[in-house]
């Protein structure tokens, strides 16, 4: 088990034969006929769009049933594809653009990702580290680059952006500060030299470089028939060369946002004419990456080599193994040889486990094992500390310290040569620690049990996972409390900002009070005898916005650190979060099991607690109150009824789409302000996806229609509009429109701040009434309206609906137009599995089973 490295000649061999074999183990259906079936290829391989995502290719379950965690990552895909469906390939090329099908899930690749971990910007501090989640993406993203090459990059570690590519020392962590710094202070890139044009003139040169390298792609592009507008995609994927590459291999414009193989082979013919024939070696180099993108955004961190085969049959390819082997070959992807997670059936010592074959992309196998190497280096570098010596034995140690009396005094001033010496490494940051006694006083006068078994395992070990719902994040709010009563630097970290607001008002320690230490302030900013509470966004504290700031050697100023809404992690964000502790810090993670779980690839909460590699603090404490009861029900695979007297729980029938928008409007714009006095500012929709009869879009249409009419003079917004703005993956941010002009749309954010978004960003804003799920993770409002159209139904999960229900604080209005299919998630349809490593890395490297 383990990695076929890419770099060493014998294994890529090696690989390659292993690989051949299990290929042909795999029972190949019949002949790809080329060309003559690249009409059916394309057919067969539409990307449907299910509640959440788009579904697998070719799947049979396709229809109305994508992934429930890719979902969040497809949502403006198919917008983006809808241009370029247009105009790339031959005439009568599919519409893939909004193809919303039984399920109109999440399918648009901007929006639906756009909701993640990651960095939400807002502030301007938050605005970096969305950036930085939003790097340069592999092809399926679109032209917002919002699937990130990297997650979210802590400022100045440049060694550690892009592909997380292993662990970084406390040298190359200052190293690569120092070279961050020079770059952001020159204008440039690391070691740029000094005759290079500066100012006004390299700005010029830059431009005209730039400008020259889009024209000459728009030339490229038209040649071949797609259309002039991916210019610009095509210079941020492909560098200033996009033109000379697109010309040398025509499929290289499958790595543009929006565009599908039907796409890419219609270009090839436009460029290359008869000589575009479908087992072209360039093809084949093309259409393995965008299969294992295609699984990405549905959530797979890696793709069993079955059915990358099966996928790239649909597409008309004539020889899958080879295309497979070349692949490996040339690094664009790695193959593994795994054990399967939870299947040992062996009786005798001697049978191996079960394994199986998994391909998965460069960056994303890099990450997965950072991540676990990550995990691994948190619990074996921790040291629990003993109480400390009793006041005399201290005393004579600190005596022994002491200089003698008649040692001279050590010099102050240095020799001038020496102040050309290179200065000492910075010393690796060390945790402080705590003895178990002052532990057990901590949890002895915690307010809960829940809480005292939390800090009871926080005290032995380095890693801790705990899991319960919202009431639970009481639990993690007095460990906070209680590790600053005891002296250490410890933060929680929460998904969205209103997580962050929620779990302060939880600390029995009120900043009035100046209860927190001075360590609490925000990073790089002036100690106060009254510090905010300790709790920073997970965007913030990545960025260095807000929280304690880096060490000198780059990772974070923590001893402890608790992160809420922890199934919200993607490998890439985790892996980067793992990076930035140091050696023996204290890692919580916290979150409620049953959530959907991240936008993008993996299922890193999950896998760790089905791992069993560290303590797991479940949650005694319930959710009260009729939605907390409905949601608990829920979250067993039980929908059943319960008491709402004071109408905390309202089910309204539909009998299809149209009647349930016109129930969920009523119920937004009268009943629910009327009857429960909830103003409809605070009330959300939540529906399974953004097209289909009562998808956002049109739930949307018919709220503005009745709150906010207007022409949509503003790039289809008014003045008074409410909005969604979605920089990065992961990242939706509430906002109100409140004017426009030639430099874009200003908007005013939930905390009253102000944000202007340029007339390129306004494709990441959206309105706002209704939302998908994804979309709403993390915050919660003081009423929901839960909408189940009858077209989506096929698409629905337990996850799903235990999500949707748990966002409601005080009212949940369900219009229900979905009959049995919502009794039947519910009870069999636990969610839509992911294919992922992490479990299997750490079982390696732990010598436990999977």
């Amino acid at each position: 088990m383990g990695n076929v490295e890419n770099n060493a000649p014998e294994h890529r061999a090696e690989a390659v034969a292993a690989l051949a074999e299990a290929i042909r183990g795999i029972g190949r259906q019949g002949e790809a006929t080329g060309a003559g079936n690249a009409g059916e290829a394309t057919e067969a391989t539409e990307t449907t769009e299910g509640p959440d995502g788009p579904s697998e290719p070719g799947s049979a379950s396709d229809a109305g049933s994508g992934d429930a965690g890719g979902a969040a990552g497809i949502d403006e895909a198919a917008e983006s594809t809808d241009a370029a469906s247009k105009q790339v390939g031959e005439a009568g090329a599919d519409e893939a653009g909004e193809r919303d099908s039984a399920g109109h899930g999440e399918a648009d690749a901007r929006d639906g990702r756009g909701d993640s971990p990651a960095p939400a910007p807002g502030t301007a501090a938050e605005g970096a580290s969305e950036t930085a989640h939003a790097s340069a993406s592999h092809g399926q993203a679109d032209a917002d680059s919002e699937r990130g090459d990297s997650p979210v990059s802590a400022p100045g570690e440049g060694a550690a952006t892009g592909s997380v590519a292993g662990h970084m020392t406390d040298r190359q962590r200052a190293e690569a500060l120092r070279a961050a710094t020079e770059a952001l202070a020159t204008g440039g890139a690391p070691g740029a030299t000094a005759a290079a044009p500066t100012g006004a003139e390299a700005k010029q040169v830059t431009d005209r470089q730039r400008a020259e390298a889009l024209r000459a792609a728009a030339e490229v592009l038209t040649a071949g028939g797609a259309p002039a507008a991916l210019a610009e995609a095509a210079v941020a994927e492909l560098g200033e060369g996009a033109a000379e590459v697109l010309r040398a291999d025509p499929w290289a414009v499958l790595a543009l946002p929006g565009v599908r193989p039907e796409h890419a082979d219609g270009f090839a013919r436009g460029l290359l004419g008869p000589a575009a024939a479908p087992g072209d070696k360039r093809r084949a180099q093309a259409l393995v990456p965008w299969l294992l993108e295609q699984a990405a955004l549905r959530g797979h961190s890696a793709q069993e080599i079955g059915e990358v085969v099966t996928g790239l049959e649909r597409l008309g390819l004539p020889d899958a193994a080879v295309a497979l082997q070349e692949v490996v070959v040339d690094g664009r992807v790695m193959a593994f040889q795994d054990e399967i997670p939870g299947r040992h059936t062996t009786t005798s010592d001697e049978d191996e486990p079960p394994t199986q074959t998994l391909l998965a992309l460069e960056r994303l196998a890099l990450a997965e094992e950072s991540l676990a190497d990550g995990l691994v280096r948190i619990m074996s570098t921790f040291v629990p500390a003993e109480d400390e010596p009793a006041p005399e034995a201290e005393a004579v140690a600190v005596a022994v310290e002491e200089p003698e009396a008649d040692e001279p005094p050590a010099a102050t001033d240095a020799p001038d040569e020496d102040t050309a010496r290179p200065q000492p490494e910075a010393a690796p940051f060390s945790p402080r620690a705590v003895g178990p006694s002052a532990w057990e006083a901590a949890a002895a006068a915690s307010p809960s049990s829940s809480a005292a078994a939390l800090i009871r395992a926080v005290a032995e070990n380095p890693l801790v996972l705990h899991t319960g719902g919202e009431s639970a994040r009481a639990e993690p709010a007095a460990l906070l409390h209680a590790a600053h009563g005891l002296g250490l630097r410890a933060w929680a970290a929460t998904w969205t900002d209103h997580g962050r607001d929620s779990l302060a008002t939880l600390l029995p320690g009120a900043p009035s009070t100046g209860a927190f230490s001075a360590d609490a302030r925000p990073a790089g900013g002036p100690a106060t005898a009254a510090a905010a509470p300790p709790v920073v966004t997970l965007a913030e504290l990545l960025a260095g916005a807000a929280g304690p700031g880096r060490a000198e050697d780059g990772s974070l100023a923590l001893d402890v650190l608790i992160v809420l809404d922890a199934p919200l992690l993607d490998v890439e964000l985790a892996a980067t979060l793992l990076e930035a502790l140091a050696d023996g810090t204290r890692l919580v993670l916290s979150g409620d099991p049953g959530q959907l779980w991240s936008a993008g690839p993996g299922r890193f909460f999950a896998d760790l607690l089905a791992a069993k590699a560290c303590p797991a603090v479940a949650s005694r404490t319930p959710d009260f109150g009729p939605i907390g009861e409905l949601v608990s029900g829920v979250g067993i695979g039980e929908l059943q009824s319960v008491e709402a007297p004071e109408k905390e729980v309202v089910i309204v029938t539909a009998k299809d789409g149209r009647e349930a928008v016109h129930r969920a409007i009523q119920l937004l714009t009268d009943s629910i302000p009327r009857a429960l006095g909830i103003p409809a500012e605070q009330v959300v929709l939540l529906t399974p996806g953004h097209g289909g009869s009562a998808g956002t879009r049109a739930l949307n249409a018919a709220a503005k229609a009745r709150l906010n009419p207007g022409p949509g003079r503003f790039g289809g917004f008014d003045p008074g509009d409410r909005a969604v703005y979605s920089p990065a993956p992961g990242a939706t941010r509430p906002v109100r429109v409140l004017d426009g002009d030639a430099s874009g749309l200003h908007l005013e954010l939930s905390d009253g701040t102000r944000l202007t978004v340029t007339p390129a960003q306004t494709a990441k804003l959206r309105h706002g009434w209704a939302l998908t799920v994804h979309q709403a993770v993390g915050r919660r409002w003081p009423g929901v309206v839960a909408v189940l159209p009858d077209d989506a139904a096929a698409g629905l999960t337990r996850q799903w609906v235990y999500t949707a229900f748990g966002r409601a604080e005080r009212h949940l209005s369900v219009v229900h137009a979905a009959g049995q299919a919502l009794p039947q998630a519910v009870a069999e349809r636990p969610a839509q599995p992911r294919t992922t490593r992490l479990r299997a890395i750490l079982a390696e490297q732990t010598g436990q089973a999977c």
